[in-house]
């Protein structure tokens, strides 16, 4: 243990009961031992409380917490101020993980000598059908700087989960993730980058996503106007301002995480709420019109981005009532 820093695992729970002992169980099976396990019980209402409690009774390196329900962020920035650990991962309670994961990610931050590092993850759906990788896994173990990590993040192609990775604790600013909100992963991750420095990424795909319906960010209705389309906004419009401050040579890719964001938001909103009563969706459509020349030279944003663009500028309800149609037909 002398030679193994401690790691804290952190999993805010809430209503759970079916899958939370695996979750569990597969972080005490770890070949990584020096471990300390904080279940966060976020006001769980059909006994999954006291499943933590019981299950917390199988290994002395469990703790457990109870709280008034909160949601996932407010029960994971409990657990950071109870956290003992040099290093910080996380684990959502419907999703498992390989044995050798946090075995792996020790030897990759020593190996490497990196604050952080992080895994490949794989992910199922509620019928056990796999899903295509939203994140190419590398060949081999690379060490991105920052900045490189950002543009990535960017462009649509990294990984801004929490829960594939391992990073030191003494990174985490106070009140870490962002309560009320969704994208809170990629809020966070976002604003640590600039002390963070370098991540390590390693090729296995360890961490196995569940993707539960009901769960937060796994809806059983597509039809549902999430409030997450919204809060990405509101992160591209932080990262825009991180990025003049701490990275300028990605103003470009910042600028078209911008504008993508605010078409993802006109693509899915209900055609319903797209009224002047609507703050947001009002904002919106002012941005694009404001930037549409800005847009136009963008080297980054895609033929089909611009396009998008331009039609939602000069009409964004009759291009939806135009998508919608064009959708029913395929």
């Amino acid at each position: 243990m002398k030679d193994s820093p401690l790691i804290t695992v952190i999993v805010p729970i809430y209503n759970i009961l079916e899958y939370l002992p695996r979750c569990v169980r597969s972080i005490t099976a770890q070949t990584y031992r020096n471990l300390e396990i904080l279940l966060v019980d976020d006001g769980s209402t059909d006994g999954t409380g006291e499943l933590c409690d019981s299950l917390g009774e199988e290994d002395g390196r469990i703790r457990v917490f109870h709280k008034e329900n909160g949601g996932s962020s407010s029960a994971r920035n409990l657990a950071l101020k109870h956290a003992s650990g040099e290093y910080v991962g996380f684990v959502d309670s419907d999703d498992y993980i390989d044995p050798d994961m946090y075995e792996r990610l020790m030897w990759g931050i020593r190996t490497f000598r990196t604050p952080a590092a992080q895994v490949a993850r794989d992910e199922t759906d509620a019928e056990g059908k796999r899903l295509p990788d939203i994140c190419v896994p590398p060949g081999e173990p690379v060490v991105t700087q920052s900045g490189e990590f950002l543009r990535e993040l960017l462009l649509h192609r990294g990984d801004c989960s929490f829960c594939t990775k391992l990073i030191r604790r003494d990174l985490f600013p106070e009140d870490a993730f962002p309560v009320g909100k969704l994208n809170e992963d990629f809020f966070l991750l976002v604003r640590m980058l600039p002390d963070m420095e370098r991540i390590l990424s390693l090729p296995w795909q360890s961490y196995h996503v569940f993707y539960r319906i009901g769960s937060n960010s796994r809806r059983a209705d597509k039809g549902d106007f999430s409030r997450v389309y919204a809060d990405c906004v509101e992160n591209a419009d932080f990262v825009g301002a991180l990025v003049e401050r701490e990275y300028p040579d990605l103003e470009q890719t910042a600028f078209r995480f911008g504008v993508f964001q605010r078409l993802e938001y006109l693509l899915h909103i209900p055609i319903s709420q797209m009224e002047r009563e609507n703050g947001t969706y009002k904002g919106i459509v002012a941005y694009l019109r404001r930037n549409w020349f800005r847009s136009m030279k963008n080297p980054v944003l895609t033929g089909k981005n611009k396009l998008y663009h331009t039609l939602f500028a000069i009409s964004p309800r009759g291009i939806r009532k135009l998508h919608a149609k064009w959708r029913l037909r395929e």
